[in-house]
């Protein structure tokens, strides 16, 4: 369709604005052709008839869906307000600094910092296509990385654009990327280095500007290379045209260099002092522009990262001092003072200190430093001039050396870092990283502007020539017929800088003329190129200017100083100065030939962009701009030989502010950086681009039933466009895309939104019937019931009487007057009364005020005549000091005016001498010459004359002529010598003049001769005032001498002390192995107080128990009611209570002491148990006697008890203990019976071991007398029991004395636990040695041949030799397949099996056998684990089996806590020799490391399928998320994903899941890895989601949603919703749910906050932000909306991190469940292949 027919009522158009560039507007009327007047309506509601060309129409804005687009070339119009309207939404509304445009990055500096460049995002954008995610400088690195290593091919990315864009942060985060993904195996660090070279190349190459805090001053162009599996490797680094102008000048508002300002930061410190530095206020190159601190920024703290960068890349203390060095001395060469001598001359003082320490940190002469700091030396033919300079002059060339110094220096540093990232093996291929300045264009245009604006022309050219390029890529791929595309070719601008005879090569050539200046080489601008070439001009009113038509603006450049910068030069008798110098590093600054250190010339074949300096002859040396000339064509093709990607900075404002978007500097940004010349590009063609299923599924609502039955959805594409627009030239159908004019997706979408609108009218007439219709018949329904009851009233009205209405009505009446009156009369009374009260007080009020107000009137009456007496004291006084300073202060001011004026007057006078004596000489040169030009005129005149005459008689007088004409040729001849000798005689007049000047300067040397000998005389007289001050220096020797004779007699005291020192430092060295013995003991110590501390609290915890019961069980009440106050009296006088309650005490130390005694006996009986088991019978002997003995004392205790209870009334319970007591020992002595029986079978084959044992049978007897003096202290103890009993019985007890009760029964209750817990140590013992009496007659059964077999009975033991170790691991663990073995056998198998020969080992009693086989079974699980740590099957085996081996190492270890749910046959099981808790705890560990591969396996292969499952892959078939992007996407950047959606991922989790319960893993384990999984996929998903604002749709929360309820009724049919799994992805619900909800009012805002706490606010406003809608009905959420909800969640303290890490591990816990299987009864099957294993 034409274009003229979308100017509609409704449309919208751009209109130029001088605020704003661009305003928007809305057709009011209807546009025809040939209107020469469009009526619209401004935002603001003002109409206006806006008068238009026809063939230039005001361009259309595009739809409101449209705007906000990731790429500015998906936009239906493109041109330039549609390009800036897109970016301030983006910038100001979306807080998005990221847009594509075509294939350039634009990157708008936010001036603030963002959430935005963490690991987190760049893991998020690793391995993703360019245009799945939003916009952003990690997609465009990512995007090179994958061409480099798809393709093979050498990668450029080039970043430029203003300063203060943000040119140097861009780059710098494209290398952090690099480093980060490409991370080397190796420690090297390369990745580290390669950043750190940033930190030092910005303090020595960045400055503060008015633009920007920290602008590159210099082009860098960065190679990092990679090797074959694109690692990095090393880098090398190229720079280019440094402002070398900033080390001497700055302007206002400006600094230095960095470094400049972290040296005189750091002066203070030690290391620095040599320097001689102090603040950045005392250097005059520092303290230029005024400004010498940046706000917020510490350059303390910056000089200490530059140090530990400069130590990163391995340049060490010696190197960093001698760099600051370096800058020190330019800093002190700044400050050295010129003084001007005359108008002619120029002096340093020989003791200025500043050019003292230049000389001395650079080791130069300072004589000769400070003669030719003033002097310049000229060379002629025949001979050397010293000429003497202004001082003007010699400030200019203490500024020339001190760029010079600094120029080499920042060479040097970039060369020595290119040396510290050099790699040893061959690159495979490189990224080359470009910062280099934008188009520039000032008030004042210089050389340097010339030169960076010639660079980007350079640069532009290859950025148009590789976008066409791309472009007829794109079509030929899409077999689209190709046309030819107008584009802007620069070439001509480029011919005239560097062709043949232009700006360059004239400003070279002027250069090289000895006297050359900046104006000549302007006039020959002016001559060859004004009206001669159109990109060139001359401007209007100036003649020191010249113009050039770049490619993005026209820039005037002055030509003042054009030379001077190009030239570069130093005076070469400076340069001798520091080629002399002994520091070596200033030294080889300025060698000849000086060898290059760079180690890149045999691996990188770039030679570098600064050539090495030749000899300082002047014909030879190169100018700056012929080297700048050669170092960019040098880059350009590097670039040519790359494929570029492109990064345009774009600054939004001139001041700094956050996300202030300033439309007119933006604009013109755009046109300086070419986004608007690929706009042009793109529209001229076919910009808009779709597959045919995203348009097919856009605009299926424009098909007809009849198009939809077509069953190739290409074909229906087709169909339906060739029927929509009728004009075929505005599209073309491509092999998989369809190519749209521009303005065709925008008609697409207007037909789009009418068809919607007509079906909404359509629904909505429909609905608002059907509600007027339902309201109709409720209003209806409610008129007949107001009827019906009003009727009803009207009936009840009239059976109403009137004289009833009147007597109710007069009543009413009554009773209003009455209360009426009341209250009438109650209100005066209280109105009188407030009144009076009011009086009064204010009365009162008033005289206190007026009496306070007159003191203060008074008070200040006095204040004021007191202080006018002493100001006026005050004024007079310094009135007074004030005249006598100013007095004496003009005095001196005049004097020194008289003088300053005599010294100029003086001066003055012989300049005008010198001038009127050249004058008169100049003068009378000119007379002559004049004469001799006046009398060749004359001649020549009468010689033309002749020829006249002659010519007149030509035809007469031929033969004459010819005659004449000899003669005058003759005349000529004799002219012309008489010409030369005048000219030479001219020459001789100049030779004569110059000898007069030597002979001036001959005079002037004779008068320095004069100075000298007067020089001389004053140093005779000097020198005798030296030998009078030798006379003095000999008295001062004699002192000396006595004070050296005090000193030795010093020295020989201090040789004394010194060996005492060293008797002191002897001693001083056995000081620390004292303290190691101290501390050994000190630990002992503290592990002996930690046991009895121990032992203690078991003590007191039983006793308390203790008397608990028996608290419980004693009744106080009845003994007091027995009890009578007498006698309790009378038993505290006598204290017989206490002597019990002492006798009792030294009972219960007693039986302490004995039972500790006791136990330490047991102990040692069951250690000689458990090594010595052929010594058994004699044991149980001793055994049997011993319990013998115990059955005595138990009888003797029950007969005492049962004495106790007849006659204690006072602790009734004790019978119920001993009772239980008694029960326990006869139960001991049925045990003991039976093992009698067993012992007395076992005795006749043991009979030859007992006589060994004899002397063992000497210490059962002295444990018998042991027991026997147990059984006598019981008997003691019984006593004093009855004895306290028996008081008891007798007399009553008072409330005083239960607490001394209390005390004695929890005596009693402890003696009897330790009875009990004696009696449980000697069933554990029992129980082992009928265990051990087991073992030995099995084997004793085994080895005798004639005892007659019995059936075997299996103990769960796997009996092996230790040679089959190796087998064992290889067969069970290394060789093991899991796939074919796990169905058939039971869970956990080979951990079994490698328990049970555990187990045999134990048996034996072999430690070495055990920890030998307990070291290869972990070492064979670490090799199967390490060796298939990518098998997801084989780690869940193995994590299963190493949970399994550890829970059986615990079950059998014979801890309490572990055999509680064992049965009698397990336990019997238990190891009984070894612990293992140390192995149980590198289990535990390698089960860790197991658990963490088997969780990074599982997410390596779910991670692929999360984002395109969760967020691409629709789920609610019919609600598309689609909406016009038509982003075109790189040729490099293939799709090669596969396609997953929600199934897949559903599929993946049920196969982990099978597997893990196949292999037997623990539930509990299986739960925690299910639950890491889902925290997974919530993480992706969501910082999927950050991440692509063309997700943020209500559509696409409403597919999150449903993909959510797809998983949790997965954990709901696998039962595992007590995993805690779905609580992890509560986070991803909420965002869904923020996407859906309504976003409008307040009330909205207050819920978002509510509902939202899994997220934190920086969420929630990216997700606010990045809200897209899909259609023109859905509402955008409004900046102010956004602002409210940021405002009511500022009081959360949360994390401001935006991406969740998808690296985060919960911790991991390893429930002990025991093992139900018996081990007896486990069987090794075949596959195994374990025959040589025997089962015990």
């Amino acid at each position: 369709m034409a274009l003229a027919e979308l100017y509609t009522q409704y449309n919208r158009v751009w209109i130029p604005d001088n605020e704003e560039v661009w305003q928007s507007a809305e057709i009011t009327k209807n546009y025809k052709a040939g209107d020469s007047f469009l009526h619209v309506q401004l935002e603001d509601g003002t109409e206006l008839s806006y008068p238009v060309d026809p063939a230039a129409l005001p361009p259309l804005r595009n739809p409101d869906i449209l705007v906000g687009e990731n790429d500015l070339t998906a936009l239906s119009y493109l041109h330039e307000p549609a390009v800036l309207h897109n970016l301030k939404i983006r910038f100001v509304e979306s807080k998005l600094i990221y847009t594509y445009s075509g294939i350039i990055l634009v990157a708008i500096n936010p001036y603030k910092q963002l959430p935005i460049y963490g690991d987190a995002i760049i893991h998020a954008y690793s391995g993703q296509n360019m245009g799945d995610m939003d916009p952003h400088i990690f997609a465009v690195a990512e995007e090179a990385y994958k061409q480099m290593a798809r393709n093979n091919k050498n990668q450029s990315i080039i970043v430029s654009g203003e300063s203060g864009a943000g040119k140097t942060v861009s780059a710098r985060y494209t290398m952090r990327y690099f480093a980060t993904v490409s991370k080397s195996s190796s420690n090297a660090h390369v990745e580290d280095k390669v950043l750190a070279s940033n930190p030092i190349t910005e303090a020595v190459g960045n400055a503060k500007t008015t633009r920007n805090d920290n602008s590159s001053r210099f082009g860098k162009y960065t190679e990092i290379s990679f090797d074959q599996s694109y690692q990095i490797i090393g880098a090398n680094m190229r720079t280019y045209l440094l402002e070398k102008s900033r080390v001497v000048f700055q302007s206002e508002n400006e600094r230095n260099y960095h470094i400049f300002y972290q040296l005189c930061a750091s002066a203070m410190q030690p290391e620095y002092e040599h320097l001689k530095l102090g603040s950045a206020e005392e250097f005059n190159y520092t303290r230029m522009g005024g400004s010498t601190v940046i706000e917020g920024v510490d350059d303390r703290a910056n000089m200490v990262e530059t140090q530990k960068t400069f130590a990163l890349l391995g340049l060490k203390k010696d190197f960093q001092m001698d760099v600051f060095k370096m800058l020190a001395a330019i800093l002190h060469l700044g400050n050295v003072e010129i003084a001007a001598v005359g108008d002619e001359r120029s002096s340093i003082s020989m003791e200025d200190k500043h050019l003292s320490i230049f000389c001395e940190l650079l080791d130069l002469n300072c004589d000769k430093m400070a003669r030719w700091l003033c002097h310049r030396k000229i060379v002629t033919t025949s001979e050397t001039v010293v000429k003497p300079m202004t001082r003007a002059q010699a400030v200019n060339a203490r500024d020339a050396l001190a760029k010079k110094i600094y120029s080499h220096l920042f060479d040097f540093i970039v060369e020595r870092i290119n040396q510290a990232l050099q790699f040893p093996g061959k690159q495979h291929t490189f990224i080359g990283v470009l910062d280099i300045y934008g188009f520039e264009t000032f008030d004042v245009n210089s050389f340097e502007q010339f030169c960076i604006n010639y660079a980007n022309e350079k640069l532009q050219q290859q950025f148009n020539l590789h976008v066409f390029k791309l472009e007829q890529e794109e079509y030929m791929k899409e077999d689209i017929p190709w046309t030819l595309i107008d584009f802007y070719d620069n070439q001509p601008v480029i011919d005239l800088i560097e062709a043949k005879m232009g700006i360059l090569e004239l400003l070279d050539e002027e250069c090289l003329l000895p006297h050359g200046k900046d104006e000549n080489w302007l006039q020959k601008l002016y001559n060859n190129f004004v009206n001669k070439n159109a990109l060139f001009e001359k401007p209007r009113m100036s003649n020191t200017s010249f113009i050039i038509q770049h490619f993005a603006d026209k820039v005037e450049y002055k030509c003042e100083g054009f030379l001077e910068k190009n030239r570069d030069t130093v005076h070469e008798v400076l340069i001798e100065i520091l080629k002399e110098s002994k520091f070596h590093l200033c030294a080889d600054f300025f060698q000849d030939n000086p060898v290059s250190v760079s180690p890149f010339s045999s691996t990188i074949n770039i030679k570098s962009a600064r050539p090495v300096l030749k000899s300082p002859n002047k014909q030879l040396r190169t100018t700056v701009g012929s080297k700048f000339r050669n170092s960019l064509s040098l880059l350009m093709v590097t670039l040519n030989a790359t494929t570029p990607h492109y990064v345009r900075c774009i600054k939004p404002n001139d001041e700094k502010l956050p996300f202030e978007f300033d439309s007119k500097r933006v604009a013109q940004q755009l046109r300086a950086c070419g986004v608007l010349e690929t706009i042009r590009i793109s529209a001229q063609s076919y910009p808009s681009r779709w597959t045919y299923i995203e348009f097919f599924s856009r605009y299926s609502i424009l098909m007809t039933q009849q198009e939809l039955s077509i069953n190739d959805k290409k074909q229906i594409c087709k169909i339906v466009l060739q029927r929509l627009i009728q004009d075929p030239n505005q599209y073309q159908f491509g092999r998989t895309k369809i190519f749209f004019r521009a303005g065709q997706v925008a008609y697409l979408e207007k037909l789009r939104s009418d068809r919607l609108r007509q079906a909404c009218t359509l629904l909505q007439r429909r609905v608002r019937g059907w509600l007027q219709r339902r309201r109709f018949v409720a209003l209806r329904r409610a008129a007949l019931t107001v009827q019906q009851y009003y009727r009803g009233q009207r009936t009840v009205r009239q059976a109403i009487t009137a004289r009833n209405l009147k007597e109710t009505w007069a009543a009413i009446v009554i009773q209003k007057y009455c209360r009426g009156y009341l209250v009438r009369r109650l209100c005066q009374l209280i109105h009188v009364a407030a009144v009076t009260i009011q009086a009064y007080t204010r009365g009162f009020l008033a005289r206190k005020k007026y009496r306070k107000m007159r003191e203060e009137q008074k008070a200040v009456v006095l204040q004021k005549y007191a202080r006018a007496w002493l100001a006026r004291r005050r004024f007079q006084n310094i009135r007074r000091f004030v005249v006598n300073i100013q007095l004496s202060y003009r005095v001196q001011q005049l004097q020194k005016r008289v003088e300053e004026q005599s010294r100029e007057n003086h001066g003055l006078l012989e300049r005008l001498t010198n001038l009127a004596s050249a004058h008169m000489d100049d003068v009378d040169t000119i007379q002559k010459l004049e004469s001799e030009l006046e009398k060749l005129t004359a001649q020549k005149r009468t010689y033309e004359e002749k020829g006249k005459k002659y010519k007149e008689d030509s035809e007469q007088k031929i033969l004459k002529l010819e005659n004449q004409n000899k003669e005058l040729q003759e005349q000529k001849e004799t002219l012309e010598i008489k010409l030369q000798e005048k000219t030479e005689e001219m020459k001789e007049k100049m030779d004569d003049l110059t000898q007069q000047l030597f002979n001036d300067v001959q005079k002037e040397e004779n008068q320095r001769m004069i100075l000298e000998k007067n020089f001389q005389n004053q140093k005779q007289d000097y020198e005798k005032e030296i030998e009078l001050l030798k006379g003095e220096i000999k008295i001062l020797k004699e002192e000396k001498t006595q004070l050296q004779q005090q000193i030795q007699q010093e020295i020989i005291t201090q040789d004394g002390l010194k060996v005492e020192v060293g008797q002191l430092t002897k001693q001083a060295q056995k000081i620390p192995e004292l303290q190691k013995e101290i501390e050994l003991l000190q630990t002992q110590k503290l592990d002996v107080e930690k046991q009895a501390h121990s032992q203690k609290r078991e003590l007191r915890e039983k006793m308390s128990e203790v008397t608990k019961q028996l608290l419980e069980s004693y009744d106080f009440e009845d003994v007091r009611s027995r009890l009578s106050t007498e006698d309790l009296e009378h038993l505290n006088e006598d204290g017989e209570l206490w002597f019990a309650y002492e006798g009792l005490k030294k009972a219960t130390r007693v039986l302490e002491s004995h039972f500790q005694s006791q136990k330490e006996i047991y102990e040692k009986e069951i250690e000689g148990l458990n090594f010595k088991v052929e010594h058994l019978s004699q044991d149980i002997n001793h055994l049997q006697k011993l319990f013998r003995e115990e059955n005595d004392i138990n009888d003797g205790i029950r007969l005492e008890v049962s004495r106790l209870t007849s006659e204690n009334l006072v602790i009734p319970d004790l019978k119920q203990q001993v009772a239980e007591l008694e029960n326990q020992k006869l139960d001991l002595e049925n045990r003991l019976q039976e093992q009698t029986i067993k012992l007395q079978e076992m005795s006749n084959r043991l009979h030859y071991e007992l006589e060994r044992d004899r002397t063992q049978r000497r210490t059962t007897e002295a444990q018998n007398e042991v027991d026997i003096k147990e059984k006598e202290s019981l008997k003691d103890t019984i006593q004093g029991i009855e004895g306290l009993s028996n008081g008891v019985m007798q007399d009553e007890i008072q409330d005083e004395l239960q607490s001394k009760i209390k005390q004695v029964t929890t005596r009693l209750a402890v003696e009897h636990m330790d009875l009990e817990e004696k009696l449980d140590m000697k069933d554990r013992i029992i129980k082992k040695l009928e265990d051990q009496i087991k073992t030995l007659t099995k084997t004793i059964e085994k080895s005798e041949a004639h005892v007659p077999t019995v059936p075997k009975e299996y103990i769960g033991m796997m009996e092996y030799k230790k040679e089959d170790e190796e087998r064992i691991i290889q067969n069970l663990i290394l060789d093991l397949k899991p796939r074919g073995v796990v169905v058939n056998m039971i869970p956990g198998l080979p951990a079994h099996i490698l328990f049970m020969c555990v187990r045999y080992a134990d048996y034996l009693n072999d430690a070495d056998m055990l920890k030998s086989f307990m070291s290869v079974t972990i070492d064979g699980i670490k090799q199967v684990v390490k060796e298939h740590s990518e098998d997801f099957e084989m780690l869940s085996f193995w994590l299963s089996n190493t949970y399994y081996f550890l829970n059986c190492l615990k079950q059998y270890s014979g801890e309490e806590e572990f055999m509680k749910h064992n049965t009698p046959r397990q336990n019997k099981n238990s190891l009984k020799h070894f612990d293992l808790s140390e192995y149980r705890q590198i289990l535990s560990d390698l089960a860790i490391q197991i658990y963490h591969q088997f969780i990074i396996v599982m997410e390596n292969n779910i991670q692929h399928m999360i984002v395109p499952g969760m967020l691409e892959y629709e789920s609610l078939q019919g609600i598309s998320g689609l909406k016009p992007t038509g982003f075109r996407k790189r040729s490099s950047s293939i799709d090669d994903t596969d396609t997953y959606t929600m199934t897949s991922i559903l599929q993946q989790l049920s196969y982990f899941y099978s597997t893990m319960c196949q292999n037997g893993l623990d539930s509990e384990l299986l739960k925690q890895a299910v639950k890491q999984l889902f925290f997974l996929i919530g993480a992706v998903t969501l910082n999927s989601l950050f991440l692509r604002k063309d997700m943020c749709s209500c559509r696409k929360g409403m597919q999150i949603r449903c993909n959510i309820s797809y998983l949790e009724e997965w954990l709901k049919d696998k039962n595992l919703q007590s995993s805690n799994a779905k609580e992890t992805l509560e986070p991803l619900s909420q965002a869904a749910w923020l996407l859906q909800v309504k976003k409008i009012t307040d009330d909205d805002a207050k819920e978002i906050c509510e509902h939202c706490t899994s997220l934190s606010t920086v969420q929630i406003v990216k997700i606010l932000n990045s809200y897209t809608p899909i259609d023109d009905f859905e509402k955008r959420v409004t900046p102010s909306f956004v602002r409210k909800v940021q405002a009511m969640l500022n009081n959360r303290e949360d994390v401001p991190q935006l991406m969740l890490d998808t690296k985060h591990l919960f911790q991991v816990t390893f429930p002990f469940t025991p093992s139900p299987h018996a081990l007896e009864l486990i069987q090794v099957p075949s596959s195994f292949k374990l025959g040589f294993l025997t089962r015990v």
